[in-house]
Protein backbone atom coordinates (compact mmCIF):
# COMPACT_ATOMS: atom_id res chain seq x y z
CA UNK A 1 0.00 0.00 0.00
CA UNK A 2 0.97 3.76 -0.24
CA UNK A 3 0.22 5.93 2.68
CA UNK A 4 -0.04 9.30 3.21
CA UNK A 5 0.42 10.45 6.91
CA UNK A 6 -0.73 14.63 7.69
CA UNK A 7 0.54 16.16 9.71
CA UNK A 8 4.12 17.98 11.40
CA UNK A 9 3.99 17.16 14.83
CA UNK A 10 5.24 14.44 17.51
CA UNK A 11 2.21 12.80 17.47
CA UNK A 12 2.66 12.39 13.55
CA UNK A 13 6.67 11.16 14.06
CA UNK A 14 4.91 8.06 16.00
CA UNK A 15 2.50 7.26 13.43
CA UNK A 16 4.80 7.30 10.93
CA UNK A 17 7.55 5.47 12.62
CA UNK A 18 4.33 2.54 13.79
CA UNK A 19 3.33 2.56 10.15
CA UNK A 20 6.84 2.10 8.56
CA UNK A 21 7.02 -0.79 10.39
CA UNK A 22 4.25 -2.77 8.67
CA UNK A 23 4.41 -5.11 6.37
CA UNK A 24 1.50 -3.73 4.06
CA UNK A 25 3.29 -0.22 3.46
CA UNK A 26 5.49 -0.02 0.62
CA UNK A 27 5.17 3.44 -0.15
CA UNK A 28 5.15 5.83 3.11
CA UNK A 29 4.46 9.72 2.82
CA UNK A 30 4.01 12.77 5.09
CA UNK A 31 2.85 15.91 4.77
CA UNK A 32 4.42 18.40 5.52
CA UNK A 33 6.40 16.21 7.93
CA UNK A 34 9.82 17.31 10.10
CA UNK A 35 13.15 16.24 10.39
CA UNK A 36 12.44 13.22 12.38
CA UNK A 37 9.78 11.84 10.27
CA UNK A 38 12.12 12.34 7.18
CA UNK A 39 13.90 9.00 8.63
CA UNK A 40 11.10 6.93 7.88
CA UNK A 41 8.75 8.48 5.06
CA UNK A 42 9.02 11.01 2.11
CA UNK A 43 8.34 14.24 3.01
CA UNK A 44 6.07 16.20 0.84
CA UNK A 45 5.74 20.41 1.56
CA UNK A 46 1.80 20.70 1.67
CA UNK A 47 0.14 22.07 4.64
CA UNK A 48 -2.48 19.86 6.53
CA UNK A 49 -5.21 22.04 5.77
CA UNK A 50 -4.58 22.59 2.21
CA UNK A 51 -7.10 19.80 1.48
CA UNK A 52 -7.48 20.85 -2.88
CA UNK A 53 -3.34 20.21 -2.65
CA UNK A 54 -3.59 16.82 -0.50
CA UNK A 55 -5.76 15.35 -2.65
CA UNK A 56 -3.83 16.41 -5.95
CA UNK A 57 -1.06 14.67 -4.28
CA UNK A 58 -3.17 11.67 -3.58
CA UNK A 59 -4.47 11.28 -7.07
CA UNK A 60 -0.94 12.05 -8.98
CA UNK A 61 0.77 9.49 -6.35
CA UNK A 62 -2.01 6.73 -6.40
CA UNK A 63 -2.29 6.92 -2.20
CA UNK A 64 -4.58 3.96 -0.96
CA UNK A 65 -4.38 5.07 2.44
CA UNK A 66 -4.40 8.20 4.20
CA UNK A 67 -3.76 8.71 8.21
CA UNK A 68 -5.18 12.36 9.63
CA UNK A 69 -2.61 13.03 12.64
CA UNK A 70 -4.01 16.36 13.70
CA UNK A 71 -7.87 17.92 14.37
CA UNK A 72 -7.81 20.89 12.20
CA UNK A 73 -7.95 19.04 9.02
CA UNK A 74 -10.36 16.94 10.41
CA UNK A 75 -12.72 19.38 11.43
CA UNK A 76 -12.50 21.16 7.70
CA UNK A 77 -13.44 17.56 6.27
CA UNK A 78 -10.22 16.80 4.76
CA UNK A 79 -11.22 12.96 5.16
CA UNK A 80 -14.76 13.81 3.38
CA UNK A 81 -13.22 15.13 0.73
CA UNK A 82 -10.84 12.45 -0.24
CA UNK A 83 -13.32 9.98 0.20
CA UNK A 84 -15.39 11.84 -2.41
CA UNK A 85 -12.83 11.58 -4.30
CA UNK A 86 -12.38 8.07 -3.91
CA UNK A 87 -8.94 7.98 -1.56
CA UNK A 88 -9.52 6.07 1.42
CA UNK A 89 -8.78 7.70 4.93
CA UNK A 90 -8.93 7.23 8.89
CA UNK A 91 -10.49 9.89 10.64
CA UNK A 92 -13.80 11.45 10.93
CA UNK A 93 -15.78 13.35 8.63
CA UNK A 94 -16.33 16.80 9.78
CA UNK A 95 -19.92 16.17 11.02
CA UNK A 96 -18.53 13.71 13.57
CA UNK A 97 -15.03 15.77 13.99
CA UNK A 98 -18.22 18.17 16.16
CA UNK A 99 -17.07 15.98 19.22
CA UNK A 100 -13.85 18.14 19.46
CA UNK A 101 -14.76 21.01 17.32
CA UNK A 102 -17.34 22.48 19.32
CA UNK A 103 -17.18 21.72 23.41
CA UNK A 104 -20.73 22.83 23.19
CA UNK A 105 -22.49 20.65 21.09
CA UNK A 106 -20.06 17.95 22.80
CA UNK A 107 -21.39 18.73 26.39
CA UNK A 108 -24.99 19.00 24.54
CA UNK A 109 -24.97 15.81 23.07
CA UNK A 110 -23.87 14.48 26.62
CA UNK A 111 -26.98 16.13 28.28
CA UNK A 112 -29.52 14.50 25.98
CA UNK A 113 -27.67 11.03 26.34
CA UNK A 114 -27.27 10.70 29.64
CA UNK A 115 -23.57 10.60 29.34
CA UNK A 116 -21.88 11.46 32.50
CA UNK A 117 -19.96 14.91 32.45
CA UNK A 118 -19.86 18.13 34.71
CA UNK A 119 -22.84 20.38 34.70
CA UNK A 120 -22.18 23.49 32.37
CA UNK A 121 -23.49 26.47 30.38
CA UNK A 122 -22.69 28.23 27.01
CA UNK A 123 -22.40 31.46 26.78
CA UNK A 124 -22.06 34.13 23.86
CA UNK A 125 -22.35 37.45 26.11
CA UNK A 126 -19.82 38.19 28.33
CA UNK A 127 -21.79 39.72 31.12
CA UNK A 128 -24.43 37.21 31.56
CA UNK A 129 -21.06 34.57 31.52
CA UNK A 130 -19.76 36.70 34.33
CA UNK A 131 -23.04 36.76 36.18
CA UNK A 132 -22.88 32.89 36.29
CA UNK A 133 -19.18 32.82 36.86
CA UNK A 134 -19.99 35.01 40.39
CA UNK A 135 -23.18 33.08 41.03
CA UNK A 136 -21.24 29.96 40.78
CA UNK A 137 -18.21 30.91 42.64
CA UNK A 138 -14.71 29.14 41.92
CA UNK A 139 -13.19 26.87 41.46
CA UNK A 140 -14.48 27.08 37.90
CA UNK A 141 -13.91 25.94 34.24
CA UNK A 142 -13.97 28.03 31.25
CA UNK A 143 -13.34 26.56 27.63
CA UNK A 144 -13.45 28.19 24.40
CA UNK A 145 -15.95 26.71 22.41
CA UNK A 146 -13.82 25.86 19.08
CA UNK A 147 -10.41 24.85 18.33
CA UNK A 148 -7.54 26.80 20.61
CA UNK A 149 -4.70 24.37 20.01
CA UNK A 150 -4.75 23.38 23.52
CA UNK A 151 -4.64 26.54 25.02
CA UNK A 152 -8.49 27.98 25.10
CA UNK A 153 -8.94 26.15 28.86
CA UNK A 154 -8.81 27.81 32.09
CA UNK A 155 -9.47 26.12 35.31
CA UNK A 156 -9.63 28.80 37.36
CA UNK A 157 -9.12 28.64 41.20
CA UNK A 158 -10.49 32.25 41.88
CA UNK A 159 -13.18 34.30 40.45
CA UNK A 160 -10.80 36.89 39.05
CA UNK A 161 -9.29 34.13 37.47
CA UNK A 162 -12.55 33.00 35.66
CA UNK A 163 -13.85 36.67 35.27
CA UNK A 164 -10.60 37.59 33.27
CA UNK A 165 -10.69 34.19 31.19
CA UNK A 166 -14.44 35.60 30.08
CA UNK A 167 -13.18 38.56 29.06
CA UNK A 168 -9.94 37.17 27.45
CA UNK A 169 -12.14 34.93 25.40
CA UNK A 170 -15.69 36.52 24.45
CA UNK A 171 -14.70 40.45 24.90
CA UNK A 172 -10.65 40.25 24.01
CA UNK A 173 -11.42 37.87 21.05
CA UNK A 174 -8.17 35.99 21.77
CA UNK A 175 -9.36 32.88 20.51
CA UNK A 176 -11.33 34.77 17.22
CA UNK A 177 -14.14 32.45 16.10
CA UNK A 178 -13.08 29.61 18.45
CA UNK A 179 -13.52 32.14 21.40
CA UNK A 180 -17.07 33.54 19.98
CA UNK A 181 -18.50 31.10 22.21
CA UNK A 182 -17.49 29.68 25.61
CA UNK A 183 -18.57 27.26 28.00
CA UNK A 184 -18.41 27.46 31.25
CA UNK A 185 -18.74 24.65 33.69
CA UNK A 186 -18.27 22.87 37.19
CA UNK A 187 -14.95 22.12 38.65
CA UNK A 188 -14.67 17.88 38.46
CA UNK A 189 -12.50 17.12 41.52
CA UNK A 190 -10.47 13.20 41.02
CA UNK A 191 -7.88 11.92 39.08
CA UNK A 192 -7.60 12.76 35.24
CA UNK A 193 -6.56 10.01 32.46
CA UNK A 194 -7.09 9.61 28.81
CA UNK A 195 -9.05 6.81 27.56
CA UNK A 196 -8.59 6.02 23.65
CA UNK A 197 -10.95 3.46 21.19
CA UNK A 198 -10.75 2.67 17.78
CA UNK A 199 -14.53 3.45 16.42
CA UNK A 200 -15.72 2.40 13.07
CA UNK A 201 -19.75 3.96 13.02
CA UNK A 202 -20.43 1.45 15.30
CA UNK A 203 -18.21 -0.97 17.31
CA UNK A 204 -15.53 0.74 19.49
CA UNK A 205 -12.24 -1.38 20.14
CA UNK A 206 -10.75 0.05 22.99
CA UNK A 207 -7.00 0.68 22.80
CA UNK A 208 -5.04 1.07 26.09
CA UNK A 209 -5.17 4.06 28.75
CA UNK A 210 -2.80 6.91 29.25
CA UNK A 211 -2.04 9.69 31.72
CA UNK A 212 -0.36 13.04 30.20
CA UNK A 213 0.40 16.11 32.31
CA UNK A 214 -0.52 19.54 31.02
CA UNK A 215 0.47 22.18 33.29
CA UNK A 216 4.16 23.49 32.30
CA UNK A 217 5.97 23.01 35.66
CA UNK A 218 6.94 20.50 37.93
CA UNK A 219 4.33 19.35 40.46
CA UNK A 220 1.13 20.12 37.57
CA UNK A 221 2.20 24.19 38.44
CA UNK A 222 1.83 27.29 35.97
CA UNK A 223 -0.44 27.62 32.77
CA UNK A 224 -1.63 24.70 31.05
CA UNK A 225 0.15 23.57 27.42
CA UNK A 226 -1.05 21.05 25.29
CA UNK A 227 1.32 18.34 27.13
CA UNK A 228 4.46 18.64 28.82
CA UNK A 229 4.49 14.26 29.06
CA UNK A 230 2.74 11.26 29.72
CA UNK A 231 2.86 7.57 29.88
CA UNK A 232 0.52 4.32 29.83
CA UNK A 233 -1.00 2.46 30.97
CA UNK A 234 -2.64 4.60 33.33
CA UNK A 235 -2.46 2.34 36.74
CA UNK A 236 -5.49 4.57 37.81
CA UNK A 237 -7.73 2.92 35.13
CA UNK A 238 -8.27 -0.12 35.99
CA UNK A 239 -10.01 -3.08 33.96
CA UNK A 240 -12.98 -2.43 35.95
CA UNK A 241 -13.03 1.21 35.48
CA UNK A 242 -12.04 0.67 31.88
CA UNK A 243 -15.24 -1.32 31.40
CA UNK A 244 -16.81 1.29 33.17
CA UNK A 245 -15.93 4.03 30.59
CA UNK A 246 -16.95 1.66 27.65
CA UNK A 247 -20.29 0.91 29.13
CA UNK A 248 -21.02 4.76 30.36
CA UNK A 249 -19.39 6.75 28.24
CA UNK A 250 -17.78 5.27 24.92
CA UNK A 251 -20.06 3.35 23.65
CA UNK A 252 -23.11 5.38 24.30
CA UNK A 253 -20.71 8.17 22.48
CA UNK A 254 -20.87 6.14 19.58
CA UNK A 255 -24.51 4.65 19.64
CA UNK A 256 -25.44 8.75 20.42
CA UNK A 257 -23.21 9.52 17.19
CA UNK A 258 -24.87 7.45 14.62
CA UNK A 259 -28.56 7.97 15.93
CA UNK A 260 -28.18 11.73 15.20
CA UNK A 261 -26.45 10.98 11.85
CA UNK A 262 -23.02 11.55 12.95
CA UNK A 263 -21.62 8.02 12.43
CA UNK A 264 -18.11 7.88 14.21
CA UNK A 265 -14.95 6.38 12.68
CA UNK A 266 -11.55 7.49 13.84
CA UNK A 267 -9.94 7.00 16.93
CA UNK A 268 -11.92 8.46 19.97
CA UNK A 269 -9.82 10.08 22.74
CA UNK A 270 -12.08 10.60 25.76
CA UNK A 271 -10.57 12.75 28.42
CA UNK A 272 -12.06 11.69 32.00
CA UNK A 273 -11.59 13.06 35.43
CA UNK A 274 -12.25 9.67 37.93
CA UNK A 275 -14.26 11.54 40.67
CA UNK A 276 -15.96 10.00 43.78
CA UNK A 277 -19.03 9.33 41.80
CA UNK A 278 -17.33 7.51 38.80
CA UNK A 279 -15.48 8.36 35.62
CA UNK A 280 -16.89 11.85 33.83
CA UNK A 281 -15.95 13.07 30.28
CA UNK A 282 -14.13 16.37 30.32
CA UNK A 283 -13.47 16.91 26.62
CA UNK A 284 -13.49 14.75 23.69
CA UNK A 285 -11.00 14.72 21.36
CA UNK A 286 -11.23 12.99 17.26
CA UNK A 287 -7.39 12.14 16.90
CA UNK A 288 -4.61 10.94 18.69
CA UNK A 289 -3.60 12.43 21.63
CA UNK A 290 0.17 14.36 21.70
CA UNK A 291 1.86 13.15 23.62
CA UNK A 292 -0.25 10.23 24.58
CA UNK A 293 0.31 8.05 21.09
CA UNK A 294 4.01 8.68 21.27
CA UNK A 295 3.43 6.36 24.43
CA UNK A 296 0.44 4.32 23.52
CA UNK A 297 2.14 3.12 19.94
CA UNK A 298 5.09 1.85 21.55
CA UNK A 299 3.56 -0.94 23.80
CA UNK A 300 1.54 -1.95 20.92
CA UNK A 301 2.83 -5.48 19.85
CA UNK A 302 0.21 -5.89 16.95
CA UNK A 303 0.18 -3.96 13.18
CA UNK A 304 -1.04 -0.75 13.61
CA UNK A 305 -2.25 -0.58 9.80
CA UNK A 306 -4.45 -3.14 9.55
CA UNK A 307 -6.11 -1.45 12.59
CA UNK A 308 -6.39 1.60 11.20
CA UNK A 309 -8.03 0.09 7.94
CA UNK A 310 -10.48 -1.97 9.88
CA UNK A 311 -11.75 0.82 11.55
CA UNK A 312 -12.30 2.86 8.40
CA UNK A 313 -13.77 -0.24 6.74
CA UNK A 314 -16.63 -1.32 9.80
CA UNK A 315 -14.99 -4.17 10.57
CA UNK A 316 -13.61 -3.74 13.98
CA UNK A 317 -15.42 -6.16 15.21
CA UNK A 318 -13.83 -9.45 13.99
CA UNK A 319 -10.45 -7.02 15.02
CA UNK A 320 -7.85 -7.22 18.27
CA UNK A 321 -4.79 -5.83 19.22
CA UNK A 322 -2.15 -7.14 21.72
CA UNK A 323 -0.07 -4.94 24.16
CA UNK A 324 3.07 -5.20 25.93
CA UNK A 325 2.89 -5.28 29.67
CA UNK A 326 5.99 -2.75 30.20
CA UNK A 327 5.19 1.26 30.53
CA UNK A 328 5.97 3.98 28.27
CA UNK A 329 6.95 7.33 29.35
CA UNK A 330 7.52 10.59 27.28
CA UNK A 331 9.38 13.54 28.08
CA UNK A 332 8.45 17.21 26.20
CA UNK A 333 11.53 18.96 25.52
CA UNK A 334 10.04 22.94 25.00
CA UNK A 335 11.54 25.35 23.59
CA UNK A 336 12.09 28.94 26.19
CA UNK A 337 8.98 30.88 26.34
CA UNK A 338 6.32 27.66 25.70
CA UNK A 339 3.61 27.99 26.47
CA UNK A 340 3.98 31.72 25.50
CA UNK A 341 5.96 32.88 22.74
CA UNK A 342 9.23 30.43 22.06
CA UNK A 343 12.67 31.22 21.06
CA UNK A 344 13.03 29.57 17.73
CA UNK A 345 16.48 28.97 16.00
CA UNK A 346 18.24 27.53 18.97
CA UNK A 347 20.77 24.17 17.88
CA UNK A 348 20.02 20.74 18.99
CA UNK A 349 22.90 18.26 19.51
CA UNK A 350 23.39 14.76 20.95
CA UNK A 351 20.28 13.21 19.96
CA UNK A 352 22.13 9.94 18.38
CA UNK A 353 23.42 9.44 21.63
CA UNK A 354 20.97 9.76 23.17
CA UNK A 355 18.57 7.10 21.33
CA UNK A 356 21.29 4.80 21.25
CA UNK A 357 19.63 2.66 23.58
CA UNK A 358 16.63 0.47 21.87
CA UNK A 359 14.47 1.12 24.63
CA UNK A 360 14.74 5.05 23.81
CA UNK A 361 12.55 6.51 21.21
CA UNK A 362 12.97 10.38 20.05
CA UNK A 363 9.91 11.83 18.04
CA UNK A 364 10.27 15.08 16.39
CA UNK A 365 7.60 17.77 17.10
CA UNK A 366 8.75 21.03 16.26
CA UNK A 367 11.80 21.11 14.43
CA UNK A 368 13.76 22.00 11.31
CA UNK A 369 16.87 21.33 9.49
CA UNK A 370 19.14 24.29 8.13
CA UNK A 371 22.17 22.10 6.18
CA UNK A 372 23.66 19.85 9.17
CA UNK A 373 22.38 21.68 12.26
CA UNK A 374 18.51 20.70 13.57
CA UNK A 375 17.15 23.63 15.06
CA UNK A 376 14.58 24.09 17.46
CA UNK A 377 11.21 25.39 15.45
CA UNK A 378 8.29 25.42 17.74
CA UNK A 379 6.89 25.26 21.41
CA UNK A 380 7.09 21.51 22.00
CA UNK A 381 10.21 20.60 20.24
CA UNK A 382 10.97 16.84 20.91
CA UNK A 383 9.93 13.82 22.49
CA UNK A 384 11.64 11.44 24.54
CA UNK A 385 10.36 7.96 25.16
CA UNK A 386 11.42 5.32 27.22
CA UNK A 387 10.21 1.70 27.76
CA UNK A 388 10.63 0.20 31.13
CA UNK A 389 8.76 -2.75 33.68
CA UNK A 390 7.58 0.13 35.42
CA UNK A 391 6.95 3.70 35.95
CA UNK A 392 9.85 4.38 37.75
CA UNK A 393 12.05 2.44 35.40
CA UNK A 394 10.81 3.99 32.39
CA UNK A 395 10.78 7.47 33.87
CA UNK A 396 14.99 6.84 35.18
CA UNK A 397 15.99 6.11 31.33
CA UNK A 398 13.65 8.67 29.84
CA UNK A 399 15.19 11.25 31.88
CA UNK A 400 18.92 9.49 31.30
CA UNK A 401 18.14 10.18 27.54
CA UNK A 402 17.03 13.79 28.26
CA UNK A 403 20.40 14.64 30.48
CA UNK A 404 22.45 13.31 27.26
CA UNK A 405 20.58 15.84 24.74
CA UNK A 406 22.92 19.23 24.26
CA UNK A 407 20.13 22.16 23.93
CA UNK A 408 20.39 24.96 26.30
CA UNK A 409 17.51 26.55 24.53
CA UNK A 410 14.76 23.91 25.78
CA UNK A 411 13.41 22.59 29.42
CA UNK A 412 11.35 19.76 30.53
CA UNK A 413 9.51 18.99 33.51
CA UNK A 414 11.72 16.55 35.83
CA UNK A 415 8.59 14.79 37.58
CA UNK A 416 6.45 13.21 34.65
CA UNK A 417 4.99 9.79 35.63
CA UNK A 418 4.70 11.50 39.70
CA UNK A 419 1.73 10.22 40.64
CA UNK A 420 2.15 6.41 39.59
CA UNK A 421 5.60 6.38 41.20
CA UNK A 422 4.27 7.49 44.39
CA UNK A 423 1.68 4.98 44.37
CA UNK A 424 4.70 2.64 43.93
Amino acid sequence: MRILVIGSGGREHALAWAIAASPLADALYCAPGNPGIAEDATCVAIAPTDIAGIIDFCTRERIDFVVVGPEAPLTLGLVDRLEAAGIAAFGPGAAAAALEGSKGFTKDLCARHGIPTAAYRRFRDSGAARAYAREKGAPIVVKADGLAAGKGVTVATSLAEALAAIDEALDRNRFGAAGAEIVIEDFLAGEEASFFALVDGETALPLSSAQDHKRVGDGDTGPNTGGMGAYSPAPCLTPALSEEVMARIIRPTVAAMAAEGRPYKGVLYAGLMLTEKGPQLIEYNVRFGDPECQVLLPRLKSDLLPALIASRDGVLKMFDLRWEDETALCVVLAAKGYPGEPVRGSEIRGLAEAASDPDIAIFHAGTRREGSRLLADGGRVLNVVARGRTVGEAQRRAYEAVDRIDWPGGFCRRDIGWRAVRKG
